[in-house]
Formats: structure tokens, C-alpha cells, sequence
């Protein structure tokens, strides 16, 4: 089988990888093939906006069991920021998971922003 190098587009904000590779394996390999699809840009297969809740982030959708397991994205620059990933046990997602979301958004859109300026002035 030939391998083609990918370089992945995903940039992993906090402790959203370690939170993600903590979910049960079906909601893993549900999630991560919606994460898959936003990489090759097809439509994930369930997936919601935020809203005003939230504007321009998107969330990766999957029930097991009695929880929802939850992976918030925002797409920047051509990559896909994954900024929080958290199960919860009711419909109403916590303050404290928009809370985490919303600053980690914050962060890249602050570095996003910087890149930006330096590239402007000629800088690395």
C-alpha cells in the first residue's frame, strides 16, 4: 500500500487531544471521522454551528450511552482550530465548556491576528 505524506490541517488547543482520546472508541472513531471529512473539506456528518453562542465555532456531535460528547472547531487560515472537547450528561451545554471554548477561541484569533501583522511588516 503506497502512503502518501499528509501534513494534518488540525491544531489542537488545551487539553482537547488528551480530553478526545479519553471518550469511548465508537464516539472516537465517530468524531474523528467527522474531523477526518473538515480536513479533506467535505460535510461532517453531525455537526452543529453555535450561534450566537458562540459565532464561528461549529461543534462535532455523538451520543453514547447516557452522554453527549462534544468537539468544538473553529476553521482559521485554511486549518481547523479544535478548541475544547467535553462529554456532558444533559441537552443544555455548561457555562464553564462555552466559558473554555470562548477564551481558547480568543487566544487563536489573538495569534491568528499577530501572524498576520508580522507577515505584513516582513517578519518570520
Amino acid at each position: 500500500m503506497v502512503q502518501y505524506p499528509h501534513k494534518s490541517r488540525v491544531r489542537w488547543q488545551g487539553d482537547s487531544l488528551e480530553v478526545l482520546r479519553s471518550f469511548p472508541d465508537s464516539v472516537k472513531e465517530n468524531i474523528g471521522g467527522d474531523l477526518s471529512r473538515l480536513e479533506s473539506g467535505e460535510v461532517p456528518l453531525d455537526f452543529k454551528p453555535m450561534g450566537s453562542v458562540l459565532p464561528g465555532v461549529y461543534e462535532l456531535r455523538d451520543r453514547h450511552d447516557r452522554a453527549w460528547y462534544r468537539l468544538m472547531y473553529c476553521p482559521r487560515e485554511g486549518l481547523i482550530f479544535v478548541l475544547h472537547c467535553f462529554q456532558k450528561k444533559t441537552s443544555q451545554t455548561e457555562q464553564k465548556d462555552i466559558d473554555t471554548t470562548r477564551e481558547r477561541l480568543r487566544v487563536v484569533n489573538e495569534t491568528i491576528a499577530i501572524q498576520k501583522r508580522s507577515r505584513k511588516h516582513g517578519k518570520k
